[in-house]
């Protein structure tokens, strides 16, 4: 096809041979054939050069969208190949209001800007179902990466706050301390709050061996900050959460006696995906959170 396309835009046999690099008899040959497949003459040849037949014109038309559309196929495979088309499901129980997440999803769209990314958040142990299920690309949870696994890595940390409802006195610190807490109702969500939040929580309130005061509601992290708000008590989340503000809501940095406390965040996905598009997220990770635990 692209001979006869290069043919009839030379005028030429001989032309188009040499623009296409071939020799003219193997030029010639090729369209002969093809003349003799379809069973019509392509081009009335003379001294002069060619010229496209009735119905070569036809097919001349014909052939020219057959080859945009054969050449834009193998360019978008080819991209697809390089990661930079395509789709990437990122499965998350962060927010995305700041934070790590939020400024790699920006830098990704910003350098795969062709690539469709689609965010599902859900609990830790729903993301991890899913991923087994192939359903999302990679999940990023709370926690270090299990030992003796390939395809997990270490990213970063973020600090634990504490949302208070700005009419507690405590609001009026810019740093609180776990034990200013230990008299105040803890509000969390059913799900999943993640474990390394509740073992901190327990970790730093268990005094005399007592327990934390712990009010548990079957609600979403943003109906949880509307209850601080109007003052039924306090919650606890990672830094990338106060990037929403929420009525009658502050936001407070905790610390103990080492300092302040912080929390860890993992990746996950799958060794054997082949979606090139995780490949450059997760290079991407590498390069904005480089670990000496490395990654598979």
């Amino acid at each position: 096809m692209r001979y006869v396309i290069a043919a009839e835009s030379h005028g030429s046999f001989r032309k188009a041979a040499f623009a296409l690099n071939v020799k003219q008899s193997t030029l010639s040959r090729t369209i002969a054939q093809i003349e003799g497949r379809l069973g019509i003459a392509l081009f009335e040849r003379s001294s002069g050069g060619v010229h496209l037949t009735t119905a070569g014109l036809q097919i001349v038309r014909t052939f020219r969208h057959l080859v945009e559309s054969i050449d834009h196929i193998a360019a978008n495979a080819r991209e697809i190949g390089l990661g930079r088309v395509g789709q990437l499901t990122i499965g998350h129980y962060t927010s995305l209001a700041a934070g790590n997440l939020r400024a790699s999803l920006i830098e990704f769209a910003g350098r795969y800007s062709d690539v469709e990314v689609r965010t599902v958040e859900s609990s830790r142990s729903n993301l991890l179902a899913e991923l087994a299920g192939g359903f999302i690309d990679i999940a990023i949870v709370t926690g270090d990466p299990v030992p003796g696994m390939d395809n997990t890595m270490a990213l970063w940390t973020e600090r634990i706050m504490v949302a208070l409802p700005e009419s507690l006195p405590l609001a009026q610190s810019n740093i609180v301390h776990w034990t200013d807490l230990k008299e105040e109702t803890f509000l969390i969500s059913e799900r999943d709050p993640g474990p390394e939040i509740l073992n901190v929580l327990h970790s730093k309130l268990a005094f005399d061996g007592g327990l934390p005061k712990i009010a548990r509601h079957n609600a979403s992290r943003e109906n949880i900050r509307s209850l601080v708000g109007a003052g039924f008590g306090i919650s606890l989340m990672v830094e990338a959460g106060i990037g929403a503000k929420y009525p009658g809501v502050v936001y407070r940095e905790l610390r103990d006696g080492n300092g302040l406390s912080r929390i860890s965040f993992s990746g996950y996905w799958k060794s054997d995906n082949p979606n090139p598009a995780l490949t450059n997220f997760i290079a991407l990770l590498k390069e904005r959170h480089p670990s000496p635990r490395g990654y598979g």
